[in-house]
């Protein structure tokens, strides 16, 4: 027998009520404001991990002069991808976000392979940035302390350090992303200003670097190269959409949920696109290549503009940034893998709220141990943190969170005019015409990404772990669909509460 709780009209958002005997956990209410949303979800995209980690990338190996049109290019699907986004945000808040608005929109077997997918996409995030920040760490240790530690004891630290403050309130986590988001944006608004007063580099102010022809050449006219640059441009965006994860956490979500989306993808956006076309005309077009393989793309013109002792803050701001990363992506998975719980899918004991914190500290500790788990067994392979354990699992969360978001783009489609729900909010371009657009730009990308593959890994593409990507996102995708096929068959009242688990109260708090 069904659960669901049927919408008094069209218009209304189905809502499941708990299984006799249950409690349903919520997340502690009115915890962040817009502000802070913007800031966890700006943090998770990480500006100054994605400029020093992922520009490079992309200048030395991927589009070259070209950058910061794959950058413009990103911005344009993403904006186009967050119109669709919004709008369903504005109609259902809960902490699964993906999960929850493809499950109303294709369907709870579609929700539920999403689900699943997001979820292998944010756990491996955490481990992925951990990479880049262990290395980080380990270079400032060297060049400012003389210290010579291995990798892993850094990555421990950043793991330990992230479980012990997911445990409590998220404004915990919200005020320190947000000192450090402050700090890192100052940093590289200030040395991006710096080069556009001073003429840029050697050829000057680089025009040709923000035209939008030039996403798609690669170095050397490769293609493949090409694709590697956009792939990296998509890869530094990735948790722009963890502001519908913290609905039910904020302040007003119906109004704060949409527009921090929008304030985080086309400020984001502008951000990446200037700050990259100034260190591309500061490098020059012959000395550009140079500057990205061997690591000079920012320390150089922060030295030349500010001294050296900006260097070495600047390499403080790259280990707390990354660090302040690392965390946002904990408290994404945490939410996922609370939302799944909390309906009784997994366990559901990752459902559970602390009763004085709010905070999903079940599903917080769940995530730290996978975490640990993986990065231990990246320091028992003896495998390289940049390349390895940063590049193979953005590689693979990577692929996984943009089949989610095409997925997602069409559940708007389903949901508003298929189902013909909320007509106040229907509209042929919000609703219909940029979801597909963007979804259909979404598949392209995915496309390229396949396609290159082996450009994107570059060393670690001789790797068994490289060579399993494609069947382990295929196997979750598989598996989420099984799970859904079960829970209708086996366990209909499970079933039936699948994605509607949401805040219904939010209009009104």
């Amino acid at each position: 027998m069904s659960t669901q709780q049927q919408p008094l009209d069209s218009a209304e958002v189905d809502v499941a009520v708990p299984i006799p005997g249950e409690q349903v956990n919520r997340l502690k209410a009115n915890s962040v404001g817009l502000v802070g949303v913007v800031f966890m979800a700006v943090a998770t995209a990480a500006p100054i991990t994605a400029m020093t980690g992922n520009l490079p990338i992309i200048a030395g190996s991927g589009n070259g002069i070209g950058a910061p049109a794959a950058y413009l290019f990103a911005t344009l699907v993403l904006t186009v991808f967050s119109v669709g986004y919004v709008a369903m945000a504005k109609h259902i808040t809960a902490a699964g976000a993906f999960y929850g608005f493809i499950s109303h929109g294709l369907g709870r077997v579609a929700g539920m392979a999403s689900g699943l997918l997001a979820v292998l996409a944010y756990v491996v995030f955490e481990a992925s940035i951990i990479g880049f920040f262990a290395a980080s760490f380990k270079q400032l240790a060297s060049d400012q302390w003389g210290l010579d530690l291995h990798w892993g004891h850094y990555a421990m630290f950043g793991l330990l350090a992230i479980a012990a403050m997911a445990f409590f309130d998220i404004h915990l986590t919200a005020g320190f992303l947000g000192v450090a988001l402050i700090l890192e944006i100052a940093v590289l608004a200030a040395v991006s200003l710096a080069v556009l007063f001073t003429g840029g580099g050697p050829d000057g102010i680089l025009g040709e670097a923000v035209d939008p022809l030039k996403a798609f050449d690669g170095v050397n006219g490769s293609m493949g190269a090409a694709g590697l640059g956009l792939f990296f441009a998509f890869w530094s965006w990735v948790g722009f959409e963890s502001t519908a994860m913290y609905g039910e956490e904020s302040r007003d979500p119906k109004k704060v949920v949409p527009r921090a989306t929008l304030i985080s993808v086309v400020g984001v956006g502008l951000f990446y696109i200037f700050v990259s076309w100034m260190m591309v005309s500061a490098a020059g077009r012959s000395h550009l290549a140079e500057a990205a393989s061997e690591g000079t793309l920012f320390f150089a013109p922060l030295g030349e503009h500010f001294g050296d002792t900006s260097v070495e803050i600047f390499q403080w701001l790259v280990v707390t940034g990354s660090f302040a990363c690392a965390m946002a992506f904990h408290q994404c998975a945490s939410r996922y893998l609370y939302a799944i719980g909390r309906e009784g899918f997994i366990h559901p004991a990752l459902g559970r709220t602390h009763p004085r914190h709010g905070s999903p500290y079940i599903a917080s500790f769940v995530q730290s141990v996978i975490a640990i788990l993986l990065v231990a067994a990246f320091i028992v392979a003896d495998m390289d943190p940049s390349v390895h354990l940063y590049g193979l699992l953005a590689l693979l969360g990577t692929m996984a969170i943009l089949i989610v978001q095409t997925l997602c783009s069409f559940s708007v489609v389903g949901y508003f005019h298929v189902q013909n729900r909320h007509p106040e909010t229907r509209h042929w371009f919000t609703t219909l015409t940029a979801p597909i657009t963007g979804g259909v730009a979404m598949a392209a990308v995915v496309g390229l990404l396949v396609y290159n593959m082996d450009t994107a890994a570059g060393a670690a593409a001789d790797t068994l772990l490289f060579k399993l990507i494609p069947y382990i996102v295929g196997g979750f995708f598989l598996a989420g669909i099984a799970l859904a096929l079960y829970m209708k068959h086996q366990r209909p009242e499970r079933y039936e509460r699948m994605g509607r688990i949401i805040l219904e109260d939010a209009a009104e708090r």
